[in-house]
Parts: C-alpha cells; structure tokens; sequence
C-alpha cells in the first residue's frame, strides 16, 4: 500500500511541474495599456471605427464591440478637496489621460472605473483624485 501511495505522489508531482503553454499574442492596434498620449492622437486604424454618440457621456468612441476605447471629460477633487477637470481615455475598467490645475501643469493620472461614472485615479507621485464623467 506504501508503495503505490509514492507511485502515485511521484505521478502527480511530475504532472504538476509541466509548465502551461502561454496563448499566442494576438496582433491588434490596441495598445495593451492606455497611456495619457492616447487621447492626444487618433491613429488611423482608430478613425476607421470613431464614433459619437450624443446621448452617451464620453466624447468619442473606437474599436470593435468588446475592444472600445472611450474618451470622456472628466472633473473632481483631489486629496484636499482641490478641484480638477480634465480628459481621459479609457478601455476596459482602466484607463490614463490628463488632470489641469489653474496653477500647475497638466498631471498625468492612471485611472480606474470604482462606481457608474466615477473614477479613481492616481498621478506618478501616489496622489489620489475622485473623478466623474462630465
């Protein structure tokens, strides 16, 4: 009985060291992660399926159906209750654009979805901002 209990714990050790085979990389023109550029340019395989759509907050859309990326005007607050605006692009549940202040410089942000319309977002030195589409 021993020796069939280590048979079998060599087996299923042997099975558990294969390593999976990753999937193949699926060649697109989405980026695999937005970056506050993306909403500077659209690219022409971008323009092929730019659409607007009033009734919708974001400004514009591209992509396919399950692949969209979407543009949106964006304003909140920062940590201390400073206001913000500014735009963003968005692809999934994150995304990256761009925060104005009156006094500072444009502020990189990465962002992502937390409620319908509402936002997180953090800049590169760890400030937080709570943001809604407008």
């Amino acid at each position: 009985m021993k020796s069939k209990i280590t048979i079998l714990a060599i087996v299923l050790s042997c099975l558990s060291c294969q390593k999976a085979t990753p999937p193949p990389k699926i060649n697109t023109f989405y980026k695999e992660v937005i970056t506050a550029d993306d909403r500077k340019v659209i690219t022409p395989e971008e323009a092929k399926t730019y659409h607007v759509n009033t009734d919708n907050k974001y400004e514009y859309r591209t992509g396919t159906s399950g692949r969209y990326e979407y543009n949106y005007d964006i304003k909140g607050v920062n940590i201390k209750g400073d206001s913000v605006s500014g735009n963003i692009n968005i692809e999934g549940k994150y995304g990256a654009g761009i925060l104005m202040f009156d006094s500072i410089d444009d502020i990189e942000i990465k962002a992502e979805w937390i409620d319908h319309g509402k936002l997180k977002a953090v800049d590169k030195n760890g400030n937080e901002y709570y943001l809604k589409v407008e």
